[in-house]
């Protein structure tokens, strides 16, 4: 064995093999040193791995035992200190001992090796393990890019087995651990057993990267290709629409707004749904601008957003009080409302419905409850709705279509309990588009409307927390919406409320209206008697309204012109600024007269006084009636007439008389309908009055509803009828005994301002409404033929 001394480079990551040439970059000083020696002499340098790359200063203990000695090829100095130099392996050593020693390049390591003779191997195990090898690394090379497929070409002439193992091992991307365990091997068959090994672990790992990289490929292609697709169809669309991404931005903000919307399920579902099938359409389509238009609606509407409702039971009497006048009865039963709200915290929104005359409150009531219980309020006017399709929405395959009133206002509200006021639910039409009226059976139902359904949402809406509240002028309305509704009637104003009212609002409100100052105008509570007595004739307030905005008209423009400083209206100047008095207070009928009857009538309006005239002139014992009556009215008279023929004896009627004489009827003010029973007394009282010539007493009006037995039976309206008759100056009021129950509504000053006597009987009804006792009269002949025609002058009153 040669035993030489070499200069030592030792190498941080890398084993050099016998015949591979290798470029190198050299850094350490001795590192330098050694490879300026080598070329100053032979050229010749130990080749020899570090166990530990990090090592800067490697003694024996931190270099493996056998490297390669190699020549040095080509050495190049560069700026920054550092030697590029080329070495080629020649054959292997085994180091012996290791050195330092200087020399004039410097310090650096000598290192005593001895060469390993290369064994011999040959014979058809090797031939076979060589081909093996060389098939091996053919695949090897496909699977691995850092190597070119051509690389294994090469291979097939080497015919020394040792050779092949170095120059497959020198190619192999294996550990610095294995490459100098195969360096170390002497014994060529073994190193190509050991390469072979390598390869074969290898081989598995390169075959698992490659379905990796190849799933990742395919992946990565199929999200460039879906993202390269996306870009240009907004390309397309931008094109189209010529916008610039406002279509994926606002695509975007409709999925934020869905998730943050608090929906139900099945309403979140339907709007993934119409989402899903948005993205897919062309944006200017007309059928992407219908499920726009739905999401707009569907994400505007108040899902789980409610009003913090008040619960201050005397708080809200005070809000009711401050905004409106009296009216007691519909403000007991707002307070005991919330007062269960407050006591169980939950409850059916109940259905209110306000019933009265025009301009008693209704709609401002509605107001105040709202401000009351702390709901917002909304108005929804159902005058001349005739559309079911108003109430429940279109169906969405029709262009143009939109969700109904009930949908459109609580997405204006913004709250899912509101007060929803149905304004005039009485003027409600139908026509060949259905019949509104009944659909409002399931919003007004307290137990159903839960899961009310507009045709346009397709989906349950709760409607149970909101408070539904309407107002009618009149109770003519189907059965079965009534059923659903809690009445409440609101009666007319007496004088002394309507004095109340326009002291405490009206007169305030028309002086800020017209820019008056409070000195500048003044309206003494006398002339306000005199303009509710002389002006108005009306159950609520509106016209008195009027008339007062026309007193501040008036006087401002007075105060304007320097006319005056400041107005004060008293009964004697009413004239002056009102103008020539409109209606009669006072009596009714200026004397007594024979057939002329005041009756009292009920109109949406409120009461009227109702004159009933009577005339016998020469006939057959027919009667006839004018005055453009209603059917139940006319048979009303034919009942009272057949009723006064029977009775005739004992009301001293000659029954002689129906054979000569017809009796005409009329009611006044004959361009206007009438109709109803209630007048049924007053008829039999008025043609008593005729046949018998005794005149009717001017101070008293009666209602009733006459038999054929001449019971009187109840009647309606009573507090409207007994404020007409109040208001016409009337003292004495007939009503029917089964109506005395009615008496405790009425307010106490009419109750004292009038006599109010309950009858049961048609007798008990002439013998107070006759001038004379019918017992004590004494008829004759010419009595007989006596034609009584009786005159009246009193403003009538209809019931529409």
């Amino acid at each position: 064995m040669t035993v030489n001394l070499l200069p030592l480079l030792p190498l941080r990551d890398i084993v050099v093999f016998p015949g591979m040439v290798v470029p190198l970059f050299v850094g350490r000083e001795k590192s330098v040193a050694a490879l300026e020696a080598a070329m100053a002499g032979e050229k010749d340098i130990f080749l020899l791995a570090q166990l530990d790359p990090g090592c800067d200063d490697p003694d024996r203990d931190d270099l493996y035992d056998t490297g390669v000695i190699a020549s040095v090829l080509q050495l190049l100095k560069l700026p920054d200190g550092t030697v590029r130099v080329l070495v080629e392996g020649q054959e292997r050593a085994r180091i012996e001992s290791l050195r330092a020693e200087e020399s004039a390049e410097g310090e650096m390591l000598i290192a005593q090796v001895e060469k390993i003779e290369a064994s011999e191997s040959e014979g058809t195990e090797v031939e076979a393990m060589m081909r093996s090898v060389v098939e091996q690394f053919n695949e090897y090379a496909k699977l691995n890019k850092k190597l070119s497929q051509d690389a294994g070409d090469q291979f097939g002439e080497i015919d020394d087995a040792g050779k092949l193992a170095d120059t497959v091992a020198a190619q192999l991307s294996a550990k610095v651990s294995d490459k100098q365990a195969v360096l170390s091997e002497a014994d060529a068959l073994k190193r190509l057993e050991m390469v072979y090994s390598f390869m074969e672990g290898e081989l598995g790992v390169l075959q698992v990267e490659r379905k990796i990289r190849g799933r990742v490929k395919r992946q990565m292609e199929k999200t460039q290709r879906e993202y390269y697709l996306n870009e240009q169809l907004k390309a397309i669309q931008s094109e189209l629409g010529g916008g610039d991404g406002e279509e994926a931005n606002e695509l975007q903000e409709l999925q934020e707004k869905i998730e943050k919307t608090k929906l139900s399920k099945e309403a979140r579902e339907k709007a993934m749904g119409e989402l899903k099938k948005l993205r897919s359409m062309q944006p200017m389509s007309a059928e992407a601008t219908v499920i726009r238009n739905y999401l707009d609606v569907l994400l505007g509407l108040p899902w789980g957003k409610k009003s913090k409702l008040k619960r201050d039971i005397s708080e809200a009497q005070t809000i009711l009080d401050a905004d409106h006048y009296a009216l007691d009865k519909v403000k007991d039963r707002i307070i005991e409302y919330l007062a269960v709200q407050a006591r169980t915290n939950k409850l059916k929104g109940p259905i209110l419905c306000l019933v009265g005359p025009p301009g008693v409150g209704k709609t401002s009531l509605g107001k105040s409850i709202a401000k009351a219980t702390g709901r917002e309020f909304i108005r929804q006017s159902l005058g001349g709705v005739r559309d079911e399709a108003e109430i429940r929405g279109h169906r969405r395959t029709y262009i143009g279509s939109l969700p109904g009133k009930i949908i459109t206002n609580l997405k204006k509200a913004g709250k899912s309990n509101p007060l929803f006021l149905l304004d005039e639910i009485d003027k409600l039409g139908q026509d060949f588009r259905g019949d509104p009226a009944s659909a409002l059976l399931e919003v007004l139902d307290p137990e159903q409307n839960a899961k009310f359904q507009d045709h346009y949402l397709e989906l349950d809406f709760d409607l149970s927390d909101v408070m539904f509240v309407c107002t009618a002028n009149s109770l003519n309305l189907p059965q079965a919406l009534l059923d659903r509704m809690e009445i409440i009637r609101l009666e007319g104003y007496t004088e002394d409320e309507k004095v109340e009212i326009a002291e405490r609002h009206l007169i305030r409100k028309q002086v800020e209206v017209h820019g008056l100052k409070d000195e500048e105008f003044t309206l003494t509570e006398e002339g306000l008697r005199d303009l509710i007595r002389y002006y108005t004739r009306e159950a609520g307030v509106r016209t008195l309204e009027r008339e007062i905005a026309r007193l501040a008209r008036k006087s401002l423009r007075q105060i304007l012109e320097g006319k005056a400083t400041s107005v004060t209206i008293t009964p004697e100047n009413l004239a002056d600024f009102a103008g020539v008095r409109k209606f009669r207070h006072g009596v009714g009928e200026e004397e007594n007269q024979v057939g002329a009857v005041t009756g009292l009538a009920w109109t949406e309006v409120g009461g009227e006084l109702l004159t009933i005239e009577s005339v016998t002139v020469p006939g057959k014992g027919a009667i006839k009636a004018t005055g453009k009556l209603g059917e139940v009215m006319n048979e009303s008279i034919q009942t009272a007439f057949s009723f006064v023929k029977a009775r005739s004896p004992a009301y001293g009627i000659k029954p002689s008389v129906f054979q000569k004489k017809d009796i005409h009827i009329h009611l006044p003010e004959g361009a206007v309908p009438k109709d109803g029973p209630s007048a049924g007394i007053g008829m039999v009282t008025s043609i008593v009055s005729t046949l018998t010539g005794v005149p009717v007493r001017k101070d008293i009006a009666m209602t009733g509803e006459v038999t054929l037995r001449g019971r009187v039976l109840p009647i309606g309206g009573l507090k409207e009828k007994l404020l007409a008759a109040l208001r016409g100056g009337i003292t004495t009021v007939l009503i029917p005994e089964e109506n005395r129950k009615d008496l405790a509504e009425i307010p106490e000053n009419v109750k004292e301002d009038l006599e109010i006597i309950p009858v049961s009987h048609v007798d008990e009804v002439l013998s107070r409404a006759l001038t004379e006792a019918l017992e004590e009269i004494e008829w004759t002949e010419a009595d007989e033929l006596a034609a009584a025609p009786a005159h009246s002058s009193s403003p009538s009153a209809t019931a529409h």
